[in-house]
Formats: structure tokens, C-alpha cells, sequence
């Protein structure tokens, strides 16, 4: 067999992979002009909140509880986390919602529109098991309110909100790992099939209504 002939995996891997997502279209230097409608903000405004959760979570998980509670310095990155959740949050629930109306499954982009979905579904636990770990009276509180919940659902027994280490285990890997592998799905997803564009006015009421805008002012003309 000739060296031509031969073909490895991780030819077939990258030549599969440029074909699906080509450089120009992975990193694009334009963008359609309705991008620039504040409803597109609310994506990217998640992404940079979600980029804020990762450094400031690395850091507490760096740490300890000691550091950020008993620490001032602590006590601000601790504060930094939580309003960074609060912000991707708030600003994830407007992206949802604008994209829902949008109708963002629109042109093949189903994919794009469940994975947004789920990474929403999945980032609830991970704020959760982040509130059940904080060590305080807060965190026993919700504990203790929410473990009636999980008993409910018949997963009680294995995702154990009164077990401190299960849980920092949970919103420190396992969940945090889940949910920026989705988003870099949700991402790629995005630059394959592009940005959903907002809905298309019909002609004849576009042009019904330029006939009865020049109508109107035909007769304060008269």
C-alpha cells in the first residue's frame, strides 16, 4: 500500500472538521447588520458572565472556605462568584426567552436551540450544589429545604444535598465541566449554521402599508 493510500484518524478527524466548520466560518470577521439589535447581546453578555464564574470559582476552589469567609479579600471573591451567577442567569433567561420568540430552531438550527435549552437545565443543579457549599447557615437552610425535594424525586439517596463533599465535588468538576462542554456545542453550533436572523415582513403589507402612509399624507397634503 502506497503512502498516498494511507489515511490515519487524525487525518480523517481534521479534514472532517474543516469541512463541517471551515476557518472562515469558525471565525468570522463580519457579521449580518441585525446582530447589532440588543436582543444578540444577551449571549455573548452569558458568555463573559460565564467567563467570570470560571476564574472566580478556580480561585475560592484554590482557597478554601476558610479564605472566603473569614478573609476580606475572600469575602470579595466570594461575592464576585455569586453576582457573576446572578449576571449569567439574568442575562441567559433573556437570551432563552428572546430566542424562544425568535423561533431560533428556524433554518436547521434545532441543535443550536436545544443546546442553549440544556445548558439552562444543567446549570440549575450547579448553582444548587454551589448554594449547599458555602458552609454557613445559608447553605444548611437550603439544604435541609431542598432535601424533601430530591427524597420526591426518588434521587435522594444519590445526589445527597446534606453531603457537603458530594456536592462541592458536583459544582466544582462535574457540573461546571458539563456545562462549558455544552456551551462550546452551543457555540460551534452557532458559527456552523450562522445567527438566526429575525423574521422576514411580508411584501404586501410592507407595501399596503407605504400605499396607506402615502395616502395619508396625500390627503393632510389636500
Amino acid at each position: 500500500m502506497s503512502a498516498t493510500e494511507e489515511r490515519s484518524w487524525t487525518a480523517a478527524v481534521r479534514e472532517r472538521a474543516v469541512a463541517t466548520l471551515p476557518p472562515e466560518t469558525l471565525l468570522p470577521d463580519k457579521q449580518p447588520s441585525y446582530v447589532a439589535s440588543w436582543i444578540y447581546v444577551f449571549g455573548v453578555l452569558s458568555l463573559s458572565a460565564l467567563a467570570v464564574i470560571i476564574l472566580s470559582g478556580t480561585i475560592l476552589a484554590l482557597k478554601g472556605p476558610g479564605w472566603w469567609h473569614f478573609t476580606g479579600i475572600g469575602r470579595f471573591f466570594n461575592s464576585i462568584h455569586l453576582w457573576s451567577v446572578e449576571l449569567f442567569f439574568f442575562a441567559m433567561v433573556i437570551h432563552l426567552w428572546g430566542k424562544y420568540f425568535m423561533a431560533a430552531w428556524r433554518g436547521g438550527r434545532k441543535a443550536v436551540w436545544i443546546t442553549g435549552a440544556v445548558t439552562f437545565l444543567v446549570a440549575i443543579p450547579c448553582a444548587l450544589t454551589g448554594y449547599v457549599s458555602q458552609q454557613n447557615f445559608d447553605a444548611q437552610w437550603i439544604s435541609t429545604q431542598a432535601k424533601d425535594a430530591m427524597n420526591a424525586a426518588g434521587i435522594g439517596s444519590f445526589f445527597n444535598l446534606l453531603n457537603f463533599g458530594q456536592m462541592y465535588s458536583y459544582h466544582i468538576l462535574l457540573l461546571p465541566a458539563a456545562v462549558v462542554a455544552i456551551v462550546i456545542g452551543h457555540i460551534l453550533l452557532v458559527r456552523k449554521h450562522g445567527v438566526v436572523p429575525p423574521f422576514k415582513v411580508p411584501a404586501t403589507t410592507s407595501r399596503a402599508s407605504t400605499d396607506a402612509a402615502g395616502s395619508d399624507a396625500q390627503e393632510s397634503v389636500s
